[in-house]
């Protein structure tokens, strides 16, 4: 493949779906820059490939898939597990947002992020994937790497545990 058919495909790529693969990211990392940081990677990473691509997903799954992998990527690293403990005790002191991230969390309400961002990683996955990035439950489980019926028993199971939660926090008040 010449170097303008790869550069015509990355710009392609890049224009219909790094909106979308940012705002998941970014709902899986929660940091701004770090999500953007991945998405370059994804790209990177797709245009180092794209001969590979063998077009048995969409083009959108197989960035997905990426995008996925190297969130995983990021939370298994050492460095990672260091700078979220260092994170964590930071917003128990102090709890400003900035700008860009005002913008992002605009998208969604305030309450049902907060709801979702307390579920376990592979249940928030499936939602930000099936809702937000508006993916089809077989997309999603191309994405993730797992069968469409485990794609359906977590969402069952994350909307199950949203409700829980919502119910548990209306008896408290």
């Amino acid at each position: 493949m010449e170097r303008d058919e790869r550069d015509r495909l990355l710009v392609e790529a890049m224009d219909l779906h790094g909106d979308y693969l940012l705002r998941v990211v970014y709902a899986i990392v929660k940091e701004k820059t770090k999500a953007e940081d991945i998405v370059q990677e994804v790209f990177i990473q797709y245009y180092i490939h794209i001969e590979e691509f063998e077009h048995r997903s969409s083009v959108k799954t197989y960035l997905y898939r990426i995008a996925i992998n190297q969130c995983h990527n990021l939370f298994k690293s050492w460095h990672y597990r260091k700078l979220e403990l260092s994170y964590q005790v930071g917003q128990l002191l102090v709890s400003l947002q900035n700008t860009e991230e005002q913008v992002l969390n605009e998208e969604s309400s305030e309450e049902l992020k907060r709801l979702i961002n307390r579920l376990p990683l592979k249940y928030k996955e499936v939602i930000w994937l099936f809702y937000y990035a508006e993916m089809k439950v077989s997309e999603v489980g191309e994405v993730l790497g797992c069968s469409v019926n485990t794609v359906k028993t977590r969402l069952a199971r994350a909307r199950k545990l949203v409700k829980g939660i919502l119910r548990e926090e209306n008896t408290d008040d």
